[in-house]
């Protein structure tokens, strides 16, 4: 784009009598520039970019949402050109890794995502300028010390594909572990050993939308504080067998 200065002189010169032919040949800024400049001197302002709409891949979206609200953070640009969204993983589960990266990468209009190592975990990194626009809980402070609630978009998105959701939330901060208690087998005492599924979050906004979600794919859960919740029942088990698994 020319400034304002560049144009004045080009018009001059077509002022002294010149043709748009020899003044576009000595510049060389094409006669409809020089044209289009008699009628407008000042350069139309930039219009700014919309927001995005809700994302193409809903899917991604929805297991991407869950692993943001559990070990997620948007901090911006230190030139203020737009966000970084990074999602913390642990070292231990590079399935994990691999399928954050996948989702970022899904829901990043850009397609752009990066890992970085850090001792102990590693931060998968997107950029994007819109990334408050598709995750609007972005909000200075700790997650736990401010509202969260889920846009009607983003609800519709969940009540669609709420398994996704389910599973980033528990990949992020849940786990499945084996408890084992001891029962009375024809009077002798042995060891009974059973899987179990728990999610801990600080925010109670998180674990209510957590929750809730279990309530409408008919997992049955226990909430054994403020905090943790608890789903051992071999019914709901199963299912989470079948649509999250363990993290690897």
């Amino acid at each position: 784009m020319y400034n304002v200065s560049t144009r004045k002189r080009a018009l001059a010169l077509v002022a002294k009598g010149r043709s748009l032919n020899s003044v576009s040949r000595e510049t060389g800024i094409s006669r409809a520039a020089i044209r289009s400049w008699q009628g407008r001197l000042e350069p139309l302002p930039r219009m700014a970019a919309p927001p995005p709409g809700p994302p193409a891949d809903e899917v991604a979206y929805a297991y991407l949402l869950g692993l943001y609200l559990g070990d997620g953070c948007i901090s911006a640009h230190p030139r203020g050109t737009g966000y970084y969204l990074r999602i913390a993983c642990a070292d231990a589960w590079p399935g994990l890794i691999d399928a954050c990266e996948n989702a970022m990468r899904a829901v990043n209009p850009s397609r752009n995502a990066y890992r970085t190592q850090t001792q102990g975990y590693v931060s998968v990194v997107g950029y994007y300028p819109h990334w408050p626009h598709l995750f609007p809980q972005h909000g200075p402070g700790k997650k736990h010390e401010r509202p969260i609630a889920l846009k009607p978009w983003q609800q519709a998105i969940v009540d669609a594909h709420p398994w996704e959701f389910v599973r980033g939330l528990i990949h992020s901060d849940g786990c499945r572990i084996t408890n084992w208690t001891t029962r009375l087998v024809r009077g002798e005492r042995r060891r009974y050993e059973y899987p179990r599924y728990f999610f801990t979050n600080m925010s109670a906004d998180i674990v209510r939308l957590f929750t809730e979600t279990l309530d409408r794919v008919g997992v049955e859960w226990k909430q054994a504080n403020a905090k943790n919740i608890s789903i051992a029942r071999k019914a709901s088990v199963a299912l989470l067998d079948n649509h999250v698994g363990p993290k690897h």
